[in-house]
């Protein structure tokens, strides 16, 4: 599912069930103490990610977690990681072909009490509510939570500095699935592109709302 909207150069494995497979020792001490929710989507996160590398050409390697518990990747590679209730992916690419990727993926239905308030800016308050009126297929209010997310994945193995909810301003595309973000503070430039924003897509389908982020890598 999260393959459909990525382009052809990223690598993409997803799963609606959990898989049982062995992990690095290195990955293992990770989850020794999680919960068996957490050791699941884990382990099951990582099998996607591998079965994405192995794709592109490279061996099974330890992937493990970097300061803010992002996965770390091979040399040469980006990507990003996903899990919720039900649905697990993956998603990979080579750093001469894709700057960097984000995916996140939610159920399709609405957010707790108070989490749209709390995430959303007053211009995308008004958005949601206008598209909650042109229709009810979608948990607008958590396709806005998961495309802030994934923002926020693509954005910081660029600029290793924290995005909050507030520092990006999203418009949503009911009817193409697209979406752009705009951020709101002191853009880093990254081989001599300000990164001030970020164009992606969104599907929802299976329950789901899955998001996702890819940059093509600039040529020379």
């Amino acid at each position: 599912m999260i393959a459909d909207i990525l382009p052809e150069a990223v690598s993409a494995v997803d799963t609606f069930e959990d898989h049982d497979v062995e992990l690095f020792p290195e990955e293992a001490e990770l989850v020794a103490n999680a919960v068996d929710k957490r050791r699941k989507e884990f382990t099951t996160g990582r099998h996607c990610a591998r079965a994405a590398l192995g794709r592109l050409g490279i061996p099974p390697v330890p992937l493990l977690a970097g300061p803010r518990r992002e996965p770390t990747w091979p040399d040469g590679v980006v990507g990003s990681i996903t899990h919720c209730k039900g649905y697990r992916a993956a998603a990979v690419g080579r750093t001469d072909r894709v700057w960097t990727i984000g995916i996140d993926a939610e159920p399709n239905e609405p957010t707790p009490p108070g989490v749209l308030e709390a995430i959303a800016l007053p211009s995308e308050l008004e958005m949601v509510s206008a598209l909650r009126e042109a229709g009810d297929k979608v948990a607008w209010d958590r396709l806005l939570f998961s495309a802030k997310e994934t923002v926020y994945k693509a954005w910081f193995p660029l600029a290793r500095t924290w995005l909050g909810f507030e520092d990006a301003e999203l418009t949503v595309n009911p009817d193409d699935g697209t979406f752009r973000a705009r951020v709101l503070i002191e853009a880093p430039v990254v081989d001599g592109v300000p990164l001030d924003g970020f164009t992606g897509r969104w599907l929802a389908r299976e329950g789901f709302v899955v998001t996702a982020i890819a940059v093509p890598a600039l040529t020379t």
